[in-house]
């Protein structure tokens, strides 16, 4: 049987980014699946106080984070541009991403969003650039936003932040294995990944 590994991630999530774009070769390494997860940091930010990113509360953090993002980008070959608004609003992306639950393009629009906000610095909450991804995955752009848009949809997205919440995460990106270990960070993917795989075994 092969082991899963719930991905929870907001797309204004910066090492959600790296966390992302090779999280698929590293799991199929283990051959562990993975289960993409959006939600929304927003809820659990203003639980404590904050209208915005810690990255932008505590200027020194957020000074260390870009820098070492791009070095991050740079030893994994992939490329960085930080976006002019941070954090963007990742509720469309997100509503999109829960769209395609249990649809083959999933994965590619999540990696696509992604790549389009940190490594070409473009405007994700833009519905162009939504639909020029969409359209460029092959599907039906306008018929999959306007779906996105519903309010099943949008009750999906709720949930699943609630169920962040329930869960004890706190940021993103989280990998939670099936027995409930949560892991925190792009540097601790392999560490889940090397779980979920020894206890789906």
């Amino acid at each position: 049987m092969t082991a899963t590994l719930d991905f929870w991630f907001d797309f204004a999530s910066t090492y959600s980014y790296p966390a992302c774009l090779r999280a698929r070769s590293v799991a199929a390494r283990d051959n562990v699946k993975l289960r993409y997860r959006p939600f929304l940091l927003g809820p659990g930010f203003k639980a404590q106080g904050w209208d915005t990113s810690p990255f932008n509360i505590y200027e020194a953090k957020g000074r260390y984070m870009w820098r070492d993002l791009e070095r991050l980008c740079a030893d994994l070959g992939l490329t960085f541009r930080q976006p002019e608004i941070f954090p963007q609003n990742s509720l469309l992306a997100s509503r999109v991403a829960i769209a395609g639950d249990g649809e083959d393009w999933q994965e590619e629009f999540c990696r696509a969003v992604f790549h389009a906000q940190f490594g070409q610095g473009r405007r994700i909450d833009d519905p162009d650039v939504i639909d020029e991804i969409l359209s460029r995955l092959g599907q039906p752009s306008s018929d999959i936003r306007a779906y996105a848009q519903t309010d099943a949809v949008k009750a999906r997205l709720k949930a699943q932040t609630q169920e962040a919440g329930r869960q004890g995460i706190f940021g993103a990106p989280t990998f939670v294995t099936a027995d409930g270990e949560l892991f925190w960070g792009n540097d601790r993917l392999e560490a889940a990944l090397r779980w979920a795989a020894r206890k789906g075994k």
